[in-house]
């Protein structure tokens, strides 16, 4: 498999993976939780290295994901108390995880290289260089890391649809129906968090959050429905995986970077010119109107 290939291939497994849950994160306004979950796996890493005295990425992967979960499942059962809002429940409990990693480092790892970029934050230029060999064949490790993920994803989204839908729009009639909100809910942020873990080492933390939230939001604009949302923040992940690529190559600048730039502008046209809700195309149709007010009565 060429560098090129592998590198596209593991860009456009993650927008694949990320597009599938990010529309949700944008309707329940908890976008910032791919961030939180960034800094809320250090005492994780810590662990796994106090325990076996390593830093492989297998094993800080899943140490790391194990704190992950913790995050997701804190934020949520504040949520559900009533008495903080999503956004104040991610910032309530990803700075007291960070901390505790923090202290960790300092107290256990002080005369170590123990921190978020040393161990889980990856570079996706380098994804040619990290392999495994499958069948014979040697292959990109992040393949099929991400594949695996996105198939998980997929067959999350295939299993509890209606009752995603449901908690998403509406938690009281999904509750009064008996759909298990606050499961299904678990559920979905555990998926992001191991999604986001397990994409970390391979292609930095900053791709991860770009392609969980930028495209979501862009086709939160473009859409008015989920499905096509869903499959719009797929398609959105994948048009900057592969622009952001070929402008990295010809420009000769940070891969990551051109996919994160590209997803930008893909918001930016969208944001512009989006049918129902693009600033551009609502100051077209009023001034259209205001043209067809001003036309004289024929008589």
């Amino acid at each position: 498999m060429s560098d090129d290939l592998a590198i596209i291939l593991t860009a456009g497994l993650l927008a694949t993976a990320c597009g599938l849950l990010g529309p949700f994160l944008v309707l329940r306004r908890q976008v910032l939780l791919s961030d939180a979950v960034s800094h809320a796996v250090l005492p994780g890493i810590v662990l796994v290295f106090l325990l076996f005295g390593s830093r492989a990425p297998l094993a800080v992967i899943v140490g790391a994901a194990c704190f992950a979960v913790i995050c997701v499942l804190g934020i949520e059962a504040l949520r559900n108390t009533g008495l903080v809002h999503s956004d104040a429940a991610i910032g309530l409990v990803f700075p007291v995880l960070f901390a505790l990693g923090v202290i960790g480092v300092t107290r256990f790892a002080g005369n170590v290289h123990l921190d978020l970029d040393s161990t889980i934050y990856g570079e996706i230029a380098f994804t040619p260089f990290r392999t495994w060999e499958l069948f014979g064949v040697e292959v990109a490790r992040s393949i099929p890391l991400l594949g695996a993920v996105t198939a998980i994803n997929l067959v999350l989204l295939g299993l509890f649809w209606k009752e995603l839908k449901a908690i998403t729009f509406d938690p009281g009639f999904a509750r009064v129906n008996g759909l298990r909100p606050v499961l299904i809910s678990r559920l979905l942020l555990i998926a992001v968090a191991v999604t986001a873990v397990t994409a970390f080492e391979s292609v930095g933390a900053i791709l991860v959050v770009t392609m969980l939230i930028v495209p979501a939001a862009a086709s939160y604009l473009l859409t008015v429905r989920l499905l096509p949302m869903v499959a719009v923040s797929v398609a959105i992940g994948w048009v900057s995986a592969v622009g952001g690529y070929g402008s990295a190559v010809a420009l000769d600048a940070s891969i990551g970077g051109a996919m994160g730039l590209v997803a930008a502008a893909c918001f930016a046209l969208a944001l512009l010119f989006a049918p129902r809700y693009g600033r551009v195309t609502r100051l077209v149709r009023r001034a259209r109107r205001r043209g067809g007010a001003r036309l004289p009565v024929q008589g």
